[in-house]
């Protein structure tokens, strides 16, 4: 069974023994959760290898990449609020709802990181519903967590992605970045508090009666942040859409590109000039979105576009089956594009995605997992699904919110 101890919440333990230089593999090396969703207390030590996760549906299993997902800035995979990830005892209810332990939760890990070994806590604090974070000790913020680790994932619910709504998509584009440009994190909160402050005075005074100087300097933040956040997700997508565009084995090409009306203003011209006419598109956008709220202009209104390569079709006109192959064929090619890049790639979380590949897919995914040398994150409720994965990874059974080993990870 695996060691369980109690821990402060935005606490780690460890030995502080350095295992990974900067470059090599990121790598979670111990996962401590406190009064976290269903785990009262559990310890898992880890390998920088690919960890494998088996169980029966509610055993626990996307409780635990959630945990490992708010070791990087944002809300999580389920982008929960910080409450509901209380404990829920076991007299509760087990549907997702908010915890009623009441004493707080806590995720604290030791990680390989991309600048050496680091420890990373963070939780909720009992009465409070702000999350705390703490590295290597020193409170610290959810935005610099991205010096640190980054992490892509791909859930069910990310199965209609290409058929929702445009922010899910964004969201998506953003976690990519989050791995290479650390402080793209910082900037995309710094514009919606600005865009958020505009909105609300805006409302309470009218376009009128709001202090123009405190406006004018609120979208003069929106305008520097905004387009800096769009030429990210420029950049991004341009080197995204080489890689992807070469395909991935039996996953298909994709064509990948960024819509938006502050992308296109940095695509004819300088960044300086996109922002002198995104501030003046605000400015002469007052009235009109002191009557809707938020801002009619922005980088907030941009979208992903994906368009499969080989049968020159956009993502959302192609079937179920195609549309998973097309979003883990950026996942790969992101993947891929780091490794080329930085010699890293992040942390892969991939939660039921295996059983939902054809075989072939699922072999080529497995493939690509043990080159790239990633510590994925892979869940399952059959054992024999991951098979190939035997001997490269570190599997473990999960029942009852408790771990069990199933067998010596012998590495990529």
């Amino acid at each position: 069974m695996i060691a369980a101890e109690r821990l402060d919440h935005t606490g780690a333990t460890g030995t502080g023994d350095t295992r990974s230089a900067p470059g090599e593999t990121v790598a979670v090396r111990r996962l401590t959760l406190t009064d976290f969703r269903n785990y009262t207390a559990l310890r898992l030590d880890l390998e920088p290898s690919p960890v494998v996760l088996i169980g029966p549906n509610g055993a626990g299993k996307t409780n635990l990449l959630e945990a490992v997902s708010l070791l990087t800035p944002g809300r999580g995979l389920r982008r929960a609020r910080i409450a509901d990830m209380d404990r829920i005892p076991d007299t509760g209810r087990r549907d997702g709802s908010v915890g009623i332990s009441g004493a707080g939760w806590g995720v604290a890990a030791e990680v390989d990181s991309i600048v050496g070994p680091v420890q990373i806590g963070t939780g909720r604090e009992a009465g409070s519903d702000r999350r705390s974070v703490r590295i290597n000790g020193a409170p610290s913020s959810a935005q610099a967590l991205s010096g640190y680790l980054g992490a892509v994932w791909v859930t069910p619910q990310m199965n209609q992605i290409f058929l929702e709504s445009a922010g899910s998509r964004r969201r998506f584009l953003d976690r990519l970045i989050f791995a290479t440009d650390p402080a793209h994190a910082g900037r995309v909160s710094s514009y919606e508090q600005a865009m958020r402050d505009r909105a609300r005075l805006l409302k309470d005074r009218g376009p009128d009666g709001a202090d123009k100087t405190w406006l004018s300097a609120l979208e003069a933040q929106m305008a520097e942040r905004g387009v800096a956040v769009a030429a990210a997700r420029l950049d991004m997508t341009d080197r995204l859409g080489r890689v992807a565009a070469e395909g991935f084995g039996p996953f298909p090409g994709a064509v990948v590109a960024i819509e938006g009306d502050i992308e296109a203003l940095l695509r004819d011209g300088p960044a300086l000039a996109a922002e002198d006419a995104f501030r003046e598109r605000l400015a002469a956008g007052r009235a009109q979105d002191a009557v809707a709220g938020g801002a009619g202009v922005g980088p907030h209104r941009c979208d992903l576009r994906v368009r499969h390569l080989e049968k020159d079709m956009d993502a959302d006109q192609c079937s179920t089956g195609e549309q998973k192959a097309l979003l883990m064929a950026l996942v790969l090619a992101h993947a891929r594009l780091l490794s080329a890049e930085r010699g890293a790639v992040p942390l892969l979380l991939l939660d039921e995605v295996a059983a939902h590949l054809d075989e072939t897919r699922r072999a080529a995914l497995f493939e690509a997992i043990v080159e790239f040398g990633t510590q994925a994150w892979l869940t399952g409720t059959d054992e024999s699904v991951f098979a190939p994965l035997a001997q490269s990874a570190q599997a473990y059974r999960v029942a009852g919110a408790s771990l069990q080993a199933m067998g010596q990870a012998t590495g990529p």
